[in-house]
């Protein structure tokens, strides 16, 4: 079993950073890939970004792309999301996962089966 726990959601300013941290522990955590996914309310449960257990690959939704840098600090089975230049849109619950297969990251389909997810920090993004 693996546990996560996020933290770093607050409310920001229009244009505004914010870095999520998420801790992990439990068996095998660290070969792992991990990632972060955002829902609003409202709305469905979407990819943000992932990374690979040894930081060789990272992964990004569209959105995400050249404002959002996911990192692994893998000595703290930690990860990272630098949000910069955030929009109110950015507003959701984030949520921190973890599964032994990067393709459950990768592919669309298989995203809801990732194993380990976390309770989620909320962002909120004020205009």
């Amino acid at each position: 079993q693996a546990q996560l726990v996020e933290s770093g959601g607050g409310l920001v300013q229009a244009g505004g950073s914010l870095r999520l941290s998420c801790a992990g522990s439990g068996h095998a955590i660290s070969t792992y890939a991990m990632g972060w996914f955002r829902q609003a309310t409202g709305k469905e449960r979407e990819f943000v970004a992932a990374i690979t257990w040894n930081n060789d690959r990272t992964y990004y939704e569209d959105f995400a792309k050249g404002r959002f840098t996911i990192s692994r600090e893998i000595a703290k089975n930690t990860i990272y999301l630098q949000m910069n230049d955030l929009k109110p849109e950015d507003t959701a619950v984030y949520y921190c996962a973890a599964d032994p297969f990067r393709e459950r990251f990768i592919t669309p389909e298989a995203r809801a089966s990732v194993d380990y997810w976390g309770k989620g920090t909320l962002v909120t993004g004020s205009s």
